[in-house]
């Protein structure tokens, strides 16, 4: 399930990161890593910001949609 789904408040655990390699690339240098947990803040627009070992990262939705939990 694509991460964009998690409602606000929510935790969840990263499986798996889908699209071309920069892109996977990118959002690990951002600490997203299968089997780390992530927390949905907030989704608005375009843009939604999560939670990740203890930082606030806001990307574009599309983005997050790469991400898997």
């Amino acid at each position: 399930m694509p991460l964009t789904f998690l409602p606000p408040g929510m935790e969840g655990c990263v499986k798996k990161i889908t699209g071309k390699d920069s892109v996977r690339c990118l959002l690990e240098s951002l600490g997203f890593v299968a089997g780390g947990k992530v927390r949905m803040i907030s989704s608005s627009g375009d843009n939604v910001i999560l939670g990740i070992r203890g930082s606030r990262i806001a990307i574009s939705r599309r983005l997050a949609d790469r991400i898997h939990i």
